[in-house]
């Protein structure tokens, strides 16, 4: 009876430790559980900027001109003379035909308009345009500063804001990548910076979005491009 009692009693014993041990481990899992889970919820968002500047590789640059006369032989005879000087200035300064845009021109009746001005001198008006429209940027702005020479010559280059001289940048798409991977670089640095503050250690990617490129310039130097990009990055922190 004896040997019955101690031998049951050693069964619970071991049962029981069993079950201590049982609910140890799985403590330990459990603990490890929630510790995974907290850091799926840690992570940091940060912004990455690239920004360079670049010269304008294209120009669309017009002249406009007018013409004014009485007689409209005279008022077309001035108008190819004015052209031909203005041809005369571009080619003579590096600019090919095939740069050359030469535009009809557009004459104007003013004793047929609606409302007739009492200083009207003379009866047509004449508007003509010759756009540049050139890769060779340097090129032209040089020669917009030698407009002075084609007044020495009798063409009025008109100063209208319809005629505006514009810069472009058609290259983007070349330096792209190489902005994604320097925004994205930064992007890292100051994630990387805030996980050491935080005592914590920088995971994978979560999620990443690149956002628009953006092209600028200042208005005293149109033809310098400012060009930027910023990437927002979601890093998991461990």
């Amino acid at each position: 009876m004896s040997e019955n009692k101690t031998s049951c009693s050693c069964k619970k014993s071991c049962t029981g430790i069993a079950v201590m041990i049982g609910l140890i481990v799985l403590g330990m899992f459990i603990g490890k559980g929630l510790k995974a889970i907290a850091f799926q919820d840690q992570y940091v968002t940060v912004k990455g900027l690239a920004e360079r500047d670049v010269m304008a590789n294209k120009v669309v640059w017009p002249l406009p001109y007018k013409c004014v006369s009485n007689n409209m032989q005279e008022l077309y005879d001035d108008i190819e003379k004015n052209k031909n000087i203005v041809l005369s200035f571009l080619k003579e300064g590096g600019i090919s035909d095939n740069e050359i845009i030469i535009s009809a021109p557009a004459v104007t009746d003013r004793l047929a308009q609606s409302y007739v001005p009492d200083n009207v001198k003379f009866r047509y008006q004449a508007e003509a345009v010759i756009t540049v429209i050139s890769p060779q940027v340097e090129k032209v702005i040089e020669l917009m500063g030698k407009q002075i020479e084609l007044m020495k010559d009798g063409v009025i280059i008109s100063d209208e804001y319809n005629y505006q001289t514009q810069f472009e940048y058609t290259a983007l798409n070349d330096i792209k990548p190489e902005m994604v991977e320097e925004a994205t670089r930064n992007a890292r640095a100051v994630a990387q910076k805030f996980a050491e503050d935080s005592d914590s250690k920088l995971g994978n990617i979560k999620q990443a979005s690149q956002g628009q490129f953006s092209i600028s310039s200042d208005e005293t130097t149109p033809q310098i491009k400012n060009i930027r990009v910023v990437t927002t990055v979601k890093y998991s922190l461990e």
